[in-house]
């Protein structure tokens, strides 16, 4: 069934359904990018810092080796030595270890930006579930991950070893060497391990960075039906949306209709356009459109305003330019004024208010 279902999931994933993701903390994300820049950090640290805290550590511990007869052995002086080491190694390394944290979180805020999942905090009682736990860890991810855990190891080993080898030639010369020729010597191996390892982690972290984005990206696919129901959620019904729109438009048009035994005149076609202006001399500087209709709906309009004794004025020029260039309860433009005040100076005439 799940096999079924996402054979059917073909559509990308919408912005909706990505930003509901990422509200509850699910967004791609590699952890090689992490191990790498946790890496890269460490690598920074070795040569910024390292030399700094490898002094400091050398005057700590070249007591221990040049004359260890001279500690004094008694409880209090040992306790005494523990805590001043601490405090040495602490000084010491507390750049490396700060340098390490910030790159662990940087890494991560450059993956995806800040993310402030609440939903993360949440206990849920199925992750104790033994029977989840198993399907867990003999899933397919799992097996996938545990694949590249394995190849990691091992290309990331080699290249580490496979820099470092030559510097390891003559180890057994170690014992011989003075602890500063010591310390200088594992400074360059480690340095060179950490170089080749961190070769070997960029390859393996832009693998891993594309895989992972590609693998979100189809867990994230939707199926046509999601899609759809989704566009209703957002946008509307369209069914609807039609009736809504129907019934505005049906109630416009009552309203229109209402408008026309007010008016002052029709303009007619004479069957094909009607239009109603309505003017009032002491309260408009122009005539007004207050209705306006084609064909069935124009002669609606011509039988409206004969029930209702309105004149009509046959002018098809003039009823087919208002038709097309003014919308309902807009006063006519300017260039109908002569036009229109010469069908309002008639329809006055023939009701005796002009001489």
């Amino acid at each position: 069934m799940a096999e079924e279902d996402d054979s059917q999931k073909t559509e990308d994933p919408s912005g909706r359904k990505l930003d509901r993701a990422r509200a509850r903390g699910s967004v791609a994300k590699s952890q090689e990018i992490a191990n790498w820049g946790v890496l890269t950090a460490g690598g920074l640290a070795m040569i910024f810092a390292a030399p700094w805290a490898m002094t400091k550590l050398y005057k700590t511990f070249v007591p221990f080796v040049e004359s260890p007869a001279q500690m004094a052995a008694d409880r209090n002086s040992l306790q005494a030595l523990i805590g001043d080491i601490g405090l040495s190694m602490l000084l010491a390394l507390w750049p490396v270890f700060l340098l390490l944290i910030l790159a662990a979180v940087a890494v991560h805020v450059l993956q995806n930006g800040l993310i402030w999942a609440t939903e993360k905090f949440d206990f849920d009682l199925g992750r104790l579930s033994p029977l989840g736990g198993l399907k867990r860890l003999f899933s397919t991810r799992t097996l996938i991950e545990f694949v590249k855990g394995v190849a990691k190891i091992t290309v990331v080993g080699a290249a580490a070893f496979v820099m470092a080898l030559p510097l390891l030639n003559g180890a057994e010369l170690f014992p011989a060497m003075g602890i500063g020729a010591i310390v200088g010597k594992l400074d360059t191996v480690v340095f060179r391990t950490v170089a080749g390892a961190l070769m070997a982690l960029t390859v393996l972290a832009g693998l891993d960075f594309s895989y992972q984005r590609y693998a979100f990206t189809r867990q994230m696919r939707m199926t046509k039906h999601e899609v759809k129901d989704e566009h209703k959620q957002t946008e509307g019904d369209p069914m609807i949306k039609g009736r809504i729109r129907k019934l505005r438009v049906e109630r416009a048009r009552q309203r229109m209709m209402a408008a026309v035994p007010k008016s002052t005149v029709v303009v007619t076609n004479p069957t094909h356009y009607a239009v109603a202006l309505q003017y009032e001399m002491d309260k408009m500087e122009a005539s007004r459109l207050v209705a306006k209709g084609l064909d069935h709906l124009a002669l609606r309009i011509r039988a409206l305003a004969e029930e209702n004794d309105v004149p009509i004025v046959e002018n098809p020029p003039l009823a087919r330019a208002l038709y097309a260039s003014v919308e309902l309860e807009e006063e006519i433009p300017v260039e109908h004024y002569k036009a229109v005040a010469e069908v309002i100076g008639y329809v006055m005439k023939l009701k005796g208010k002009l001489n």
